[in-house]
């Protein structure tokens, strides 16, 4: 599971996983209102994360974020690190990274 640690947003962390199709298959969100972040990680279950990017970049709660930017925020920090492994070529091509940059 990845996880990337929130800035600015009541939930303290999200935790995902993407398949190899770049569908997000899980998703919770540690603290912040439940209610709603369980509302978000159904709508996003299931959508290809370029997606759930579109989707929830740029809503802004409280600190010019929310916990929908952040999640933008960390997938596109997942997909720049996948970008990074194939790209280097010492590194063995063996699916998504494990672990994910935090701010």
């Amino acid at each position: 599971m990845e996880s990337y640690r929130t800035q600015g947003t009541c939930a303290k962390q999200i935790l995902f996983n993407v398949d190899d199709n770049n569908i997000l298959t899980d998703l919770k969100f540690l603290g912040g209102c439940a209610g709603g972040l369980q509302a978000i990680a159904r709508f996003a279950i299931g959508r290809n994360i370029d997606d759930v990017i579109n989707l929830c970049r740029g809503i802004r709660c409280q600190n010019d974020t929310s916990c929908p930017d952040q999640l933008a925020c960390a997938l596109c920090q997942y997909k720049l690190r996948c970008q990074e492994l194939s790209n280097n070529s010492e590194q063995p091509k063996r699916g998504h990274p494990q672990v994910l940059k935090t701010h």
